[in-house]
């Protein structure tokens, strides 16, 4: 009989499990089952294939006769092809999950510099459609302008009856630049994977976009904005390796 299939089949299992053993900290006597449960509240991925994890479970116990050692295992079945690579693949996206800048890719960037006046954003929003300017002093990310953010500095500097035209003129984009405006930002590195984003927006319903840098460190350049309107894109990349889009 060839065994290939259940050698293949058993390979991904036991790193599957091993990976889980690591996310939830388990025994290594701990059940498999539990461990899917247990882990689908903390790993949005085993969450999604948490039904087929668990029938692999049962699968890998249909496949596998123990005798009375530990380590005396034979196999008395074989799993066809498409349960092979269904979890050779369900094995990648927890093991070795995409990476969100392989989804996403580098893309142009809205931003403005510290020590231009505020009407060089005005004119960057118009020219680039986009809510979220980065600002940049000699290279060095100090923060964002936010276009909601923007309107609500114009709106109470003209109730105050402040001159608009030096506004725009003669303020520069540092002084409109506000730390706490990062608060609705989280910024990742270029590591981070298409789930963590996915969690990200999850878990903050009030985050806005999520920065991308080299490192995810405040300061860097900036590679990519990730916002909601990103996921049919990250959706269709995810679909090029066949797993459940969000």
């Amino acid at each position: 009989m060839d065994i290939s299939n259940a050698t293949r089949f058993l390979q991904s299992y036991n790193r599957i499990e091993a990976q889980l053993k690591l996310l939830y900290n388990a025994k290594a006597t701990a059940n498999f089952t539990d461990l899917v449960k247990r882990c689908s509240d903390l790993d949005i991925t085993v969450r999604r294939y948490a039904s087929e994890l668990i029938d692999y479970g049962k699968l890998r116990n249909a496949i596998v006769h123990r005798g009375g050692a530990a380590a005396d295992e034979t196999v008395i079945a074989v799993p066809c092809d498409e349960v092979v690579e269904t979890i050779e693949f369900i094995e990648a996206l927890i093991c070795r999950p995409p990476r969100l800048i392989d989804a996403i890719k580098v893309k142009k960037i809205a931003s403005v510099f510290a020590d231009k006046p505020v009407l060089s954003a005005v004119e960057a929003f118009r020219e680039n459609w986009q809510k979220t300017l980065i600002v940049y002093d000699h290279g060095t990310m100090i923060g964002v302008i936010n276009s909601y953010g923007l309107y609500t500095e114009i709106e109470v500097r003209a109730k105050a009856g402040e001159n608009l035209n030096d506004f725009f003129n003669k303020t520069i984009c540092r002084d409109v630049v506000h730390a706490s405006e990062m608060e609705k930002y989280l910024i990742m590195s270029q590591d981070a994977t298409v789930f963590e984003v996915f969690v990200a927006f999850e878990e903050r319903k009030h985050l806005l976009a999520v920065i991308v840098t080299e490192n995810g460190v405040f300061g860097e350049k900036v590679l990519s904005i990730i916002t909601p309107s990103d996921f049919p894109r990250i959706n269709r990349f995810l679909e090029s390796y066949n797993a459940k889009t969000f």
